[in-house]
């Protein structure tokens, strides 16, 4: 991240893919992870899970959509790396992306247990492949370079099993009651 062989072929592959392919696809990719596009998402799915009874479920994934920006921030503050196409910093880790992967991940984990079962894996392949988009989108436009979308990644991956074992929980104490 902040200097070494790993860097130099991030800035390399980055600087390769950045205002690749048709941008105006690239930005609606990206878009996918701002606030204005996945947060309503989370919301929907918040609402009903909190209709349907899983009251603490949706606060699970509340709480765990309200640590994105507490964790992130201070990455970036604290890794000051600048994003691919300017001199600005604060770029690692990519929030974008983290948005995406927590909301819609979140939403994913609040709407499976109403899928059938057969069908349960639906939802967190959706999420997946939004989020899959969203980092690709954002390198492709070059506003990350490709470890900014993969730490993200890794950071909210482990935020999303800590919500999941906590859901999981959550509905084995309802379903004994």
């Amino acid at each position: 991240m902040a200097d070494g062989p790993l860097r130099r072929l991030d800035e390399r592959v980055g600087g390769h893919l950045a205002g690749r392919g048709p941008q105006g696809v690239a930005q609606a990719l990206a878009d996918l992870g701002s606030m204005p596009v996945a947060l309503p998402l989370l919301a929907l799915a918040l609402g009903y899970a909190v209709w349907r009874g899983a009251r603490l479920d949706a606060l699970i994934a509340a709480a765990t959509m309200a640590l994105v920006p507490a964790l992130v921030v201070p990455l970036k503050i604290w890794t000051d790396r600048a994003g691919p196409l300017t001199t600005d910093t604060g770029y690692y880790p990519s929030g974008h992306t983290a948005t995406a992967m927590v909301a819609y991940g979140g939403a994913a984990l609040l709407l499976a247990r109403y899928t059938a079962p057969r069908r349960a894996w639906m939802m967190p392949a959706a999420a997946g492949v939004l989020t899959a988009a969203t980092g690709t989108g954002l390198v492709l436009h070059g506003y990350h370079w490709p470890l900014d979308v993969l730490a993200s990644g890794c950071l909210c991956g482990m935020l999303l099993l800590l919500s999941s074992t906590g859901m999981r929980r959550s509905s084995s104490r309802t379903r004994r009651r």
